[in-house]
């Protein structure tokens, strides 16, 4: 996985309170109780990215979907 989509990921964790951090700290903080809805929010987030970069990326290389 590049820099740049770790980048994203991690804001999305944060944006939605899943996670302060995606790095494994090897402590209880790698375990966190979140809500469903949290999760599902975050997962459409981050679905929602990958269908915008796929796009954009087509465009820049002249393609269509």
């Amino acid at each position: 996985m590049n820099k740049r989509i770790e980048k994203v990921l991690e804001a999305i964790a944060r944006k939605h309170r899943l996670f302060d951090s995606l790095s494994e700290q090897n402590t209880s903080e790698d375990f966190n109780e979140v809500a469903v809805w949290c999760v599902r929010s975050a997962l459409e987030e981050a679905y929602q990215q990958g269908i915008n970069d796929g796009q954009q990326k087509s465009k820049t290389k002249g393609e269509t979907l």
